[in-house]
């Protein structure tokens, strides 16, 4: 399997360097193990022969200027964590080159694959209009504001959607290496994990710290404010719209530009947010928690957990 990692000035040392080091990690298991199936042919290419990381390193690429089509390309994050930065980055030069290539490429066949602040060069190029995709979630306000047009859950890790796959935040890379590799083999997948040490993360939930979102815009601070007030006594969208002085329509209308979600399900989210909390820093049970959240019963909390962060209360406070 052909496939080209695409680097950038700037690119994200962790994130070009998880992906590289589990596909040669995965390709030596599988002649170690004797496993049948395709190995990964993997080359780094960029719109110029150097590359320069986010912390100064010196990269060597082959030239991406008119290279056959890969079975996929992959592009790792920039390592620009801040809206400006970002945004200036975004307008140089060999990133609208990058998008012209990776348009080039898929047109000819190619999957395109990216990580955390890497779907924003692929969004760049028109390729995830009107496909569902996740993104690092921290930089999701900005995403939407950029692409209107993409499908975006930053809640999920990986996102599949056609020729087209993104991964989550910064060690998203090796949730996304992972995932091609259990493309070719589920078993050579498994023992790469496995030697890496790498747990299984569904969702990107359990790390989003929701008032960082909230607060892009004041509207939206404010419901997050009264939420957390009232996380025990149940949600009334009246009474949110009351507290943050705006109507129902326009809160709805805020919280989907800034976050993508209703007012409701961040309600939830808060919930689910504040019960995890709870169980990462006090000894009490479930049963306890799910009241102080608002919750009936401890099978609710439990099941909720499952099906929201993917995890169960026992992960959870492996970790705290």
């Amino acid at each position: 399997m052909r496939i080209y990692v695409l680097a950038l000035d700037g690119v994200f040392d962790t994130g070009i360097s998880v992906v590289l080091d589990a596909l040669q990690t995965a390709n030596e298991l599988a002649e170690m193990s004797k496993l049948s199936g395709p190995r990964f042919d993997v080359t780094v290419v960029g719109m110029r022969r150097e590359v320069t990381t986010s912390l100064g390193h010196t990269i060597p690429a082959k030239s991406a200027g008119r290279r056959s089509p890969p079975d996929w390309v992959i592009i790792p994050a920039l390592g620009f964590k801040m809206p400006g930065p970002l945004q200036a980055a975004l307008a140089r030069p060999d990133v609208r080159e990058a998008t012209k290539a990776l348009r080039s490429w898929a047109t000819r066949g190619s999957n395109v694959a990216a990580a955390c602040i890497g779907t924003f060069v692929l969004a760049e190029s028109g390729l995830l209009d009107d496909h569902e995709a996740t993104t690092t979630w921290w930089l999701s306000p900005l995403f939407r504001q950029r692409y209107p047009r993409v499908r975006l859950d930053e809640s999920r890790m990986i996102v599949s959607s056609g020729k087209i796959v993104t991964a989550g935040a910064a060690l998203g890379h090796m949730d996304l290496a992972l995932w091609l590799i259990r493309r070719t083999s589920p078993k050579l997948a498994a023992l790469t994990a496995k030697y890496l040490i790498v747990d299984s993360r569904p969702s990107q939930s359990a790390y989003i710290v929701a008032d960082h979102l909230a607060h892009s815009d004041p509207l939206v601070e404010r419901f997050e404010r009264w939420v957390r007030g009232h996380l025990a006594q149940g949600f009334s969208l009246d009474a949110a719209a009351e507290a943050t002085r705006s109507s129902k329509r326009t809160l709805g209308r805020h919280l989907q530009s800034a976050i993508g979600k209703s007012p409701q399900s961040y309600f939830q989210e808060l919930r689910v947010e504040h019960a995890v909390h709870l169980l990462k820093t006090t000894h009490d049970g479930v049963d306890a928690i799910a009241a102080k959240v608002g919750y009936g019963d401890g099978i609710t909390l439990r099941n909720l957990l499952r099906k929201q962060l993917g995890v169960g209360v026992r992960e959870i406070r492996r970790y705290r």
